[in-house]
């Protein structure tokens, strides 16, 4: 038996412990004194402080290896170790040993658990839920690294559970109707594969034979393709994908709208406004939603929100942009409408949400002026 473990913050949710620990929560009620938790900028974790005459409520466990293994790949990739402590029980004190962050983080107010199982809980438990499956392939650093990703991930399950595609058709089909026979995730990073062995209602009244399927999984994102009706031009960015260069395509530069991934607890007429300014600097007037759709369903779970925004599109074109941060190298062009179009029919433009946005607009600018 290893040492008795005090838990603070999101820990002391049952749920979210029993994915975590891959057992139930067995506790009794303690208190750290000195300490004080609040919210990370982010709004999406608790900060343990130091703060003399507060204290943190929590739970104390006497943890298995097992247990102890998974806490510990749940928590040390993220800059958490293990220090002794002393806490307060109803028994009086005793000594265990708590995650401590091994450096200061800056907070935001106060942390509530009943406010973060409210807001938070579910995509936390979703987001755990993949990244424990990690365990078995990843250090607790690689796994911490593709976090962010998990999160996102587990973010666009819930707006999919949240905003279901209506059904056009009878018979009306439904998730409830397919049988999962076995899952694998052979891959996660900046995006996950799964397979699934599974059987599926056919339109004749039957069941498929059992099959296997793929798909590369990614987070909901947005596209903007900014337009200007003063000049009747349009702005698209160009910039090196890495799909196109494996494809083999001789020029792996692509023209497109404004992209990027929405962010967990992010609206989508957000994101735009957000990426937008991000990759050119411009500053949507209005946002005209085109639609929202599964670019290539077959394969990829990614699920599009495209936007026009209207915009002052001058002094703009040519510019280079994007975030350091993430290696971006983005060059801006403005053209005439008609001249985008025309990169149509040549082939230059050949990205699908560009496409779509370009022959949305060639169909309904004239309510723009």
């Amino acid at each position: 038996m290893t040492d008795p473990v005090f838990l603070y913050g999101t820990l002391c949710d049952p749920e979210l412990y029993h994915i975590v620990a891959g057992a139930p929560l067995d506790a009794r009620r303690a208190k750290l004194h000195g300490a004080a938790l609040h919210l990370a900028a982010d709004g999406s974790f608790p900060v343990l402080t130091a703060k003399p005459g507060a204290s943190i409520p929590g739970v104390l466990i006497n943890p298995d290896a097992e247990i102890r293994r998974r806490l510990d790949f749940y928590e040390l990739g993220f800059g958490y170790r293990l220090e002794h402590c002393e806490v307060e029980t109803d028994h009086g004190p005793t000594q265990a040993t708590v995650y401590a962050p091994e450096a200061e983080w800056p907070g935001d107010g106060p942390w509530s658990l009943e406010t973060w199982q409210r807001e938070q809980g579910a995509l936390a438990r979703l987001a755990a839920t993949e990244y424990m499956a990690l365990i078995h392939t990843h250090t607790p650093e690689d796994a911490a690294r593709a976090y962010p990703q998990v999160r996102m991930r587990a973010a666009s399950r819930l707006r999919a559970k949240a905003e279901a595609s209506p059904e056009p058709f009878a018979p009306a089909m439904a998730d409830t109707k397919v049988t999962p026979e076995k899952s694998a995730r052979p891959y996660t990073d900046y995006f996950a594969v799964q397979e699934d062995w599974l059987s599926f209602p056919t339109f004749g009244g039957g069941q498929s034979e059992v099959v296997k399927r793929a798909s590369f999984l990614g987070g909901d994102a947005v596209t903007v393709l900014p337009y200007d009706p003063s000049t009747d031009s349009v702005l698209m960015i160009r910039q090196f994908r890495h799909g196109p260069f494996v494809r083999g395509d001789g020029n792996p530069w692509t023209l497109e709208p404004a992209a990027g991934r929405i962010d967990p607890g992010e609206r989508p007429q957000d994101t735009a406004r957000r990426e937008l300014f991000e990759e050119t600097g411009v500053t949507a007037r209005e946002l005209h939603l085109i639609g929202r759709y599964y670019p290539s369903p077959a394969a990829f779970t990614e699920f599009l929100y495209s936007f026009v925004a209207i915009a002052d599109l001058s002094g703009t074109d040519g510019g280079v942009g994007g975030l350091d941060t993430e290696a971006e190298d983005i060059m801006r062009h403005v053209v005439p409408l008609s001249e985008a179009l025309a990169l149509v029919e040549s082939g230059a433009a050949n990205t699908g949400p560009l496409l779509i946005s370009l022959g949305w607009l060639a169909l309904n600018k004239a309510r723009f002026g």
